[in-house]
């Protein structure tokens, strides 16, 4: 395998010593039996902008690189370029109990915002020092003056069935930097990596079951070109299968993805630091039984996604999607939709499909988004106790016309995402002839809280491809029920049924 490390050199080291130097195991008299955390690699890059202590403990906080702004080009073409990133940082660490978590940022310190708003956080600012006390785990973000240069806390509850080295049937990677490049797992065989570990490469599996990738530590696959390492996670006509744990970080391609699988759970996973041309989160595609819960997104494409694909050669579009649920997920879209189903949408059904009790604390295009493209039924979709933060100034996405091109914000546009989307049209991923239908979907207990409330969008394709049977219901904006599709912003289009909308027997 071909890698390029120049890549590697984007992330400061400067600060790596300084920080590992005040840092001390768990196991060896930590402050708080509440707390683990792991010590980083030597000369791994640490982030620049903050340090962290958990119950006066000290955290390693790492570097990722993470888009500034959303501005894309269109592939084949050239990679984004650096000067259309920036740097941001994440912690990890485990908790079995409450904590205090203390912030020192070395930028002077205006405004402190944590989200997502749902966990009723309120920081405590005192000079450069940011304090938050945390009754459990689950993903955060501290945004220090703006979204620009965000602090993300990964804090987990304790790990349960760690292996020890040298079990047999698994990779098991110790504290430390490994390069191992790309990992062909064979049926009954795992990845461990461990707290402090930080793994360069990437895991991929064909036609095999019974599969775990687990632990604390990072999975990077910053040295690799775009195509080289096949995304963090990337599993064939799979089954019997369970990701834990991990941080997947700075993807080539789509960080974690499911082709033709069956049997799977991806449990309290963090995707950090996707900032390349088409850094898709979690794409779920032709796959059945699946579960995705308790994990973080931060991506620069399609975050939470669900597809119907169909390639050349060992395609999978003869399988249904069906039976998938994402919950309690936390997600930041830096670019295109932050639950989102499509483009492609090439299988016999797409049916059974719930996204809920989620936070979508950031998006750029759509925040839920049915795309359907092709041939599949899009059948039985659930929107419920879904939460959505707008801020009073989103910055626009443009494509990127020229290499030359800068990017411009303005700071009186008015653009805002859009809120929900169904649309049945041919677009530019289509491989099917045929177009499809949308029947039976549920927006249950949607708050949308902001100064703005987003458009939505439902249309179909002609008399035979039309959305039917779409349910709104305790749709809430800044806590105010919303009951028609004009307070709503929704523009209903051809080949539309009739949209209903429920709310509560005791309306306020």
């Amino acid at each position: 395998m071909k890698h390029r490390l120049p890549l590697l050199a984007f992330l400061p080291l400067c600060l790596s010593a300084f920080v590992q130097a005040e840092q001390t195991p768990a196991a060896e008299g930590a402050a708080s039996a509440a707390v683990v955390s792991w010590p980083a690699p030597d000369g791994e890059a640490l982030c620049e902008h903050y340090s962290l202590r958990v119950d006066g403990q000290a955290v390693p906080v790492y570097s990722c690189r993470v888009s500034a702004m959303p501005f894309n080009q269109v592939w084949p073409g050239y990679q984004r370029p650096i000067d259309q990133t920036e740097l941001a940082g994440f912690a990890v660490w485990d908790m079995s109990g409450p904590v205090e978590v203390e912030v020192v940022s070395r930028r002077a310190v205006q405004s402190v915002v944590v989200r997502p708003a749902s966990r009723g956080i309120r920081p405590t600012i005192d000079g450069d020092r940011i304090t938050l006390t945390l009754d459990r785990p689950g993903p955060l973000v501290v945004e220090v003056n703006g979204m620009h240069h965000a602090l993300h806390l990964f804090p987990s509850p304790p790990e349960q069935d760690a292996p020890a080295p040298g079990t047999p049937g698994v990779h098991y990677f110790g504290p430390g930097v490994h390069r191992p490049g790309r990992i062909e797992l064979q049926s009954n065989e795992s990845v461990y990596i461990a707290g402090g570990a930080v793994v360069y490469g990437s895991v991929q599996a064909r036609g095999a079951s019974n599969l775990r990738i687990a632990g604390r530590g990072i999975l990077d696959q910053s040295p690799f070109a775009r195509g080289e390492a096949g995304g963090a996670v990337r599993l064939w006509d799979c089954s019997q299968v369970r990701i834990e744990g991990i941080v997947m970080r700075d993807p080539d391609v789509w960080c974690c993805s499911l082709f033709g699988c069956r049997d799977v759970t991806i449990d309290g996973v963090k995707l950090v630091g996707l900032w390349r041309y088409n850094a898709d989160g979690i794409d779920v595609c032709n796959s059945q039984d699946v579960e995705v819960r308790d994990c973080f997104v931060r991506a620069f494409d399609d975050a939470l996604v669900i597809k119907g694909l169909k390639f050349r050669e060992q395609s999978f579009d003869d399988r249904p999607v069906r039976n998938v649920r994402f919950h309690r997920c936390v997600v930041w879209c830096d670019w295109g939709r932050a639950m989102e189903i499509g483009a492609e949408t090439s299988a016999p059904e797409i049916a059974e499909i719930v996204f809920e009790d989620c936070d979508i604390v950031r998006t750029t295009h759509i925040a839920m988004d049915i795309q359907h493209g092709d041939r599949a039924a899009v059948r039985n979709i659930r929107f419920e106790n879904i939460r959505v933060e707008i801020d009073a100034w989103t910055p626009q996405p443009r494509m990127q016309r020229s290499r030359e091109e800068q990017y411009q914000a303005a700071a009186d546009d008015r653009y805002c995402p859009t809120l929900l989307e169904i649309v049945i049209r041919r677009n530019n991923y289509s491989k099917d002839e045929q177009r499809g239908t949308v029947r039976d979907v549920v927006y249950q207990d949607i708050t949308v809280t902001g100064p703005h409330m987003p458009p939505s969008s439902f249309r179909g394709f002609d008399d035979q491809h039309t959305v039917e049977g779409v349910t709104i219901a305790n749709l809430r904006f800044n806590g105010r029920l919303v009951t028609n599709a004009k307070e709503t912003g929704l523009n209903i289009g051809p080949h539309v049924g009739p949209v209903q909308f429920a709310h509560p027997a005791s309306q306020p």
